[in-house]
């Protein structure tokens, strides 16, 4: 070949290849401080250890902190959006938070892998899927629990924002098909430092279990002051209360608690029937090899997961669109939507056009601290 004919060939072949490649942007927006930071610092952790391409593209992350606020959340996820182009966004972790990001996410054309289990509006999540699994899935493994336990009465003990009303509805809901009923409800507010009144009421009640709806370390106090007012049935927590804060903040006050959780950071403890044995087990490996042993989390998992379900989406939207385009944003919405079975370390997911949570009644795992530690409950 003439060496002109050569070179123009390669600049044509190198132009072409610009064309066809382009950076996957992943923009996460997770609490790093405030109340739920416990929750947002886990994931941002994980997401630190992802692969450095993603489908065979490189793949770029901007984190930003929305500080567990709804407002700094939403002006996060502006500037990712309007500044950053992103193609995708993850989080928040706070359930307050992760809702009106997703009204932005909306009205950009955005998807959004909400870390938390925010409740939207029929027809309001069409560009928001959950990576935390359901109020409603974990109630129904915790319900189910209680059966067991031969409970029959329940106090409530619950944040007063979002999280904890919809913990709220769910718990009601599974608790009556099962003939369990409430008889004590009280709430407080995320930045309260104390809930003594609230925990006598509670106790004053006498029920056989309380369940506390908390979250990271704010799951503490209140299991301490339920214990420190002389309750002695069984105390239930959620599984934003799956981290070892818990045991931090309530310390022998936690010995005893039973807390529902997703496969995620169980990794060896699980059966090995599990179909997310190999992924938990991935997952936690490579979690505890860059931040220690003990350090996994119900959350972090999420992070992980993350990975899994943008990778598999990304390789089918690629062969409609370049990343970078509203096209590859929207094709990326569609083949999350209809990927189908997804086994990741949190369970299986199989989202569908009318159902943007994703997991099943089989997710949930109830836990127990025994000695400090977190166990599968018997």
């Amino acid at each position: 070949m003439h060496p002109l004919r050569s070179t123009l060939a390669a600049a044509l072949a190198l132009a072409l290849s610009g064309l066809a490649h382009a950076d996957i942007t992943v923009g996460v927006v997770q609490p790093l401080t405030g109340p739920a930071s416990g929750l947002g610092i886990p994931i941002k952790n994980a997401i630190a250890i992802w692969p450095k391409t993603m489908a065979g593209e490189n793949l770029k992350v901007i984190v930003l902190d929305d500080a567990s606020d709804p407002t700094a959340g939403v002006k996060a996820t502006q500037r990712l959006i309007t500044e950053d182009k992103v193609d995708v966004i993850v989080g928040s972790t706070a359930t307050p938070v992760a809702i009106p990001m997703a009204d932005v996410a909306a009205a950009s054309g955005t998807l959004q892998l909400a870390t938390a289990p925010a409740a939207l509006p029929p027809g309001k999540d069409k560009w928001t899927f959950r990576l935390a699994q359901s109020n409603g899935v974990m109630a129904h493994a915790m319900v189910n629990h209680m059966k067991s336990q031969g409970i029959k009465t329940v106090g409530f003990l619950g944040y007063t924002d979002a999280y904890g009303e919809l913990w709220l509805k769910s718990f009601t809901e599974e608790a009556a098909k099962a003939g369990i009923k409430l008889v004590a409800t009280e709430r407080f507010a995320r930045n309260d430092t104390s809930v003594t009144a609230q925990a006598l009421k509670i106790a004053s009640a006498r029920p056989d279990a309380v369940l506390i709806v908390a979250s990271g370390s704010g799951a503490g106090m209140p299991q301490k002051a339920i214990k420190e007012r002389g309750y002695q049935g069984k105390v239930y927590q959620t599984h934003a209360a799956a981290t070892r804060d818990l045991m931090r903040t309530a310390g022998k006050d936690a010995e005893g608690t039973f807390v529902v959780s997703g496969p995620g950071p169980l990794g060896t403890q699980l059966p090995d029937s599990h179909p997310s044995k190999p992924l938990s087990i991935a997952y936690v490996e490579a979690f505890e090899k860059a931040y220690g042993p003990g350090s996994r989390t119900q959350f972090a998992a999420h992070g992980f997961d993350a990975y899994t379900v943008l990778d598999k989406a990304a390789t089918v939207a690629l062969q409609k669109a370049k990343a970078g385009t509203p096209e590859f944003r929207a094709a990326l919405r569609d083949a999350i939507e209809n990927m189908g079975r997804t086994v990741v370390s949190q369970g299986v997911l199989e989202w569908t056009p009318a159902d943007h949570w994703g997991f099943t009644n089989e997710t949930g795992v109830m836990l127990q601290v025994v000695g400090g530690e977190f166990q599968i409950a018997k």
